[in-house]
């Protein structure tokens, strides 16, 4: 499954309209809001809605084998976003104040976002299908070959210079190691100069031909990579999870004792 960037495009979008009716109230009473203030105190309510989205509705959509409510893969697109949204949200409302046990919130949210941030490269470096169901190496495996089928019969209608190609345009996988997972962006850009460099050498039919060529080697590429990555990018998978989720659980009990603790002192002791 190829895993889109359209969660991240959002919620960048939404970063920017947010930051802009920020700047729009800081512009409109001269001061930063605080965060005991409407504007400050209403970002900081919606913020924590959404981390706390972010924490609870993917993992149980995830946990529930028989339900049909939307494809996982959208639903981690959706706990993407909120989980990069929210945080930003409450950093608004922290007013750039970093002091206690406000400050200690921050720290852990800003980890627990880098942490995202990376696990989102481990999770979509795990074969998986549309419906975000892990794909096992038999499976992979049949694609392979079936793939390498197709290749093979293209390349026998086609006159010799396109086996020529083919091996100037192939790029080997790294073997073993974290390249296959970290590495596969290196693999991608060296695929692309290498169609660049042969393809500015062809007329505008003999292009369209190895363009084929490029896409079919680049699918056997990226299914002969997660193959070879599959054990890797699980147990990394694995690993990410013994840490990211502590890290959740210390952020939101930080968080509760610290909307506890401003509602007891902002509110009942007035």
């Amino acid at each position: 499954m190829q895993q889109s960037n359209r969660e991240l495009w959002l919620s960048f979008i939404a970063i920017i309209l947010i930051t802009l009716i920020y700047l729009f109230v800081v512009l409109l009473f001269g001061a930063i809001p605080a965060a005991s203030e409407l504007f400050g105190h209403g970002i900081g309510i919606i913020g924590f809605i959404l981390m706390l989205a972010t924490e609870t509705l993917y993992t149980l959509r995830k946990r529930s084998k028989s339900a049909r409510w939307g494809r996982m893969s959208s639903w981690l697109q959706f706990h993407i976003f909120t989980g990069l949204v929210g945080p930003y949200m409450v950093l608004l409302h922290s007013s750039w104040k970093f002091n206690g046990l406000a400050g200690m919130v921050m720290l852990l949210t800003v980890i627990i976002v880098a942490s995202g941030f990376m696990g989102r490269y481990i999770y979509t470096s795990v074969p998986r299908t549309v419906d975000g169901i892990e794909i096992e190496a038999s499976e992979l495996e049949s694609q392979i070959q079936a793939i390498d089928k197709e290749l093979q019969n293209w390349l026998d209608t086609r006159p010799d210079a396109y086996r020529t190609l083919s091996k100037r345009l192939a790029v080997t996988s790294g073997r073993g190691g974290t390249r296959l997972v970290f590495g596969r962006a290196f693999e991608e850009w060296n695929a692309r100069v290498r169609w660049w460099i042969e393809s500015s050498r062809m007329d505008q039919t003999a292009r369209a031909q190895a363009k084929q060529l490029k896409d079919l080697l680049g699918r056997e590429r990226n299914l002969r990579r997660e193959l070879a990555s599959i054990a890797l990018t699980r147990r990394l998978l694995g690993l990410w999870h013994a840490v990211h989720i502590p890290v959740g659980m210390a952020l939101f009990t930080a968080a509760f004792i610290h909307i506890i603790a401003a509602i007891y002192y902002a509110t009942l002791l007035h």
